[in-house]
């Protein structure tokens, strides 16, 4: 339900001095996210609707400090982002300033139950009793009982009615006394005064033996409208299931071995960047980390959704969350638990509902002005009614009946129940949705541009000419590929891992050109890694397009590569194709490399050896031409494109930087949930739009009738809850995509239980 109208926040000037305790307690739980920027996350139980999340932002914004505020809906969980310049903002204090309490989130309480879906069940089939119950007594009024017998009949229904309003509707009654309490008002303030006004005006009418009553009406708007608010949190709790079952796959601690050989268990929080540690066969990989020593084979599945284990060794770079299959491997943790790939994935799961789009923010402004509307609309009906007719009882009746059937909960619903659906479906197809606004940018494009290795090949690349490359210049080749997580540098380092040991050069500094390659300096020469423009010495002559190893800009080796497709690529074009949409492929590799992909996959326009600043220029130029670009791009140099495009995607297996400049991550190897997830966005749009129809064209119908009085608060009631229950079911029709040529598999959720097993 919506939603919260934040008129005149204001928070005082205590709300900027923390305590002491809480400035240490509060850094002690926040992250660096680099550039001096810290986040933290503080739960907020309170929070229900769209009007909520608004009035957080706003509220929390205006914090010194502070340079960023998300709150999501279905965790009830806000992220702040803040300068660690000075004191950390009093974020707790300022949200109880705006009536909401709030504490630092604490990761042990994901897991437990949170018994809000039982309350919910419990109230709604404590109101369900009443309604039906008083519906059946009403039968016997509505067919003509008179006197004492109709008398008898309506105070039975308020004795009925009167404990099951204050039970059930307590939800209604608490968010709108939060609200009043702060001089704010939300949609649950006209709700819980038409329930309070109808059961009023019924137990009048009883008492002065009128013939009709409305205790029915009471009990059927709770009803209705806890049948919708309990199917909202139904399908974000679906979602919050999911992001519980990826949290379980990461190990409690793990085995750490200390610099004089010994074995001590430490908790996950407490493995620091560097830290050796002992994985067993059947252990899940607690952190990100690199193989030190060790044969094992690994199951990727939550990476690259390919069941198949993959054997490593060392060298090899392992993901938190993936599973250690056969033999023991011996460690060295690359990032933090909160840093690594599984702690990346919970967080772009967890953030797939927030983002405000064009939509949302619409509804949030509508919802804004909707509740003083609803009072005045009721308040004008009220006065209309006692000049022209001067009923007070009728023109109470009336400006009760509107109040009820003008609440815009089926306008609140309209978007976040379609955007909780949309990255559902899209996560059960494996595809991680960054924040909820991308969905909608994902429908208005009709341009991809692709990178090329990693992107539109798997990036597996293999050295062809090993048997030709000197071993002396090899293993230098080797020990400097180590350091980069380049697909040329990782393919160089796995075609010879044993050459790096027996070499006798070590790099006192080395530094990666996004691009261009690695520079290594030893013994006060340099050497270079990457392309033959890069690595050589400019003679003046003709550089070749190649990839070489050199020193002082004399080349040692050369290196010829091979990669392959990926999966999906030729289907995903295809269904491009036929979308309309138009195709390029920008890649920093070769021109022969890059025509090769091109050609198999019917690619007619592609920019071979582009630099990253290069790529960012081809997006901005296309965007200058009115173009909406999709990037389609992996890697530290893809990133600037990335953010610049009109929306982008990258896969699971990119660089950090690239996953998280990205609005989408695709955890599956085939590309074709890049159009998956397009088609997805598509149709999300679509439900969007029907969802505003129908909210608008109800409040446009159902206004006048309930004006002129056409419309008992009875009537009003099942209008009202009836149309937010056909929203809901609306955006329950959003459907995922099977994939062509493949054959059905368990679902992702599914392969998360029993991984989490």
């Amino acid at each position: 339900m919506t939603c919260c109208t934040p008129a005149s926040t204001t928070i005082s000037a205590d709300a900027f001095r923390p305590s002491d305790p809480f400035v240490e307690e509060f850094r002690l739980v926040s992250r660096s996210i680099g550039e001096g920027i810290l986040q933290t996350e503080i739960s907020v139980p309170s929070i229900h609707c769209g009007g909520c999340i608004n009035k957080i932002e706003r509220g929390l914004a205006k914090l010194d400090g502070v340079q960023n505020v998300r709150v999501n809906l279905s965790n009830k969980r806000l992220t702040i982002r803040w300068s660690d310049r000075g004191t950390p903002p009093d974020a707790i204090g300022a949200l109880k300033q705006l009536g909401y309490d709030g504490h630092l989130f604490d990761p042990t309480e994901a897991a437990k139950p949170d018994g809000e879906l039982p309350r919910m069940l419990r109230a709604l089939a404590v109101a369900a009793f009443a309604s039906m119950n008083i519906m059946s007594l009403s039968v016997s009024v509505w067919a003509g009982a008179e006197g004492s017998t109709r008398n008898i009949l309506h105070w039975i229904c308020a004795s009925i009615a009167l404990p099951a309003l204050l039970y059930s509707g307590r939800v209604f009654y608490q968010s709108a006394w939060r609200a009043l309490r702060h001089g704010q008002t939300n949609m649950d303030v006209p709700i819980s005064i038409g329930i309070a006004a109808a059961f009023a005006l019924s137990l009048y009418d009883t008492y002065h033996g009128y013939e009709h009553a409305y205790f029915d009406a009471a009990t059927s708007l709770v009803f209705f409208l806890l049948i919708g608010r309990t199917l909202d949190y139904v399908m974000r709790e679906r979602t919050r299931t999911a992001v519980k079952g990826l949290a379980q796959l990461s190990p409690r601690g793990a085995m750490t071995i200390n610099t004089d050989g010994e074995y001590a268990y430490l908790p996950l929080k407490e493995i620091r960047q560097g830290t050796r540690l002992l994985i067993t066969a059947g252990e899940r990989v607690p952190v990100d980390c690199e193989v030190e020593r060790g044969i094992s084979d690994i199951d990727f599945s939550l990476v690259t959704g390919e069941s198949t284990p993959r054997q490593v060794e060392s060298g090899a770079a392992l993901q938190a969350g993936t599973l250690n299959i056969t033999g023991s491997l011996v460690v060295v943790a690359t990032a933090v638990a909160d840093d690594s790939f599984l702690a990346d994935m919970i967080r772009l799961m967890e953030a797939a509902e927030s983002g405000k789009s064009v939509y949302r923010r619409l509804a949030d402004r509508a919802s804004r002005l909707y509740a003083p509307a609803v009072h005045l609309t009721s308040l004008l009906s009220f006065a209309g009614w006692m000049i022209f007719q001067g009923d007070m009882h009728q023109a109470a009746t009336v400006a009760i009946a509107v109040l009820i059937i003008t609440c815009p909960c089926a306008l609140g619903l309209a978007v976040p129940m379609v955007q909780v659906m949309a990255a559902r479906r899209l996560f059960e197809s494996r595809v991680m949705v960054k924040d909820g606004s991308a969905l909608e940018r994902l429908n208005e494009i009709d341009t991809v541009v692709f990178d090329k290795t990693g992107t539109l090949t798997l990036g597996q690349m293999q050295v062809t000419n090993i048997d030709e490359i000197d071993p002396r210049a090899l293993s230098m080749a080797v020990e400097l590929a180590s350091h980069s997580r380049h697909p040329s540098a990782q393919a160089i380092h796995l075609a010879a891992p044993h050459a790096a040991g027996h070499s006798a050069l070590h790099f006192d500094q080395v530094q990666e050109f996004p691009g261009l390659g690695l520079e290594g300096i030893s013994q006060g020469k340099v050497y270079r890694l990457g392309r033959a423009s890069f690595a050589l010495r400019d003679d003046g002559g003709q550089i070749p397009a190649e990839t070489v190893f050199s020193c002082d800009g004399r080349k040692l080796a050369s290196f010829i590569f091979s990669d392959r497709i990926r999966p999906g690529a030729h289907c995903l074009i295809k269904k491009l194709r036929k979308a309309g949409i138009a195709m390029e492929i920008v890649s920093g590799d070769s021109e022969p490399a890059v025509r090769e992909i091109a050609d198999q996959l019917g690619i007619p326009n592609y920019t071979p050896g582009i630099l990253p600043g290069g790529k960012l220029e081809r997006i901005r130029m296309l965007t200058r031409q009115g173009r909406k670009v999709l990037m389609v791009g992996d890697g530290l140099n893809d990133a600037p494109a990335l953010v610049a495009a009109h929306v982008s995607m990258a896969p699971a297996t990119a660089a950090d930087v690239g996953r998280n400049n990205a609005d989408f991550v695709f955890l599956q190897e085939s590309l074709e949930t890049v159009f998956l997830a397009y088609r997805v966005s598509r149709d999300a749009g679509k439900l969007i739009g029907q969802n505003f129809i129908i909210a608008i064209g109800y409040n446009v119908v159902a206004l006048p009738v309930a004006i002129l009085g056409h419309a008992t608060p009875f009537v009003a009631a099942i209008a009202m809850s009836l149309s937010s229950i056909v929203v809901v079911a609306n955006a329950l029709r959003l459907k995922g995509e099977p994939m062509q040529g493949k054959t059905k598999q368990p679902s992702f959720k599914l392969r998360l239980g029993r991984l989490a097993k």
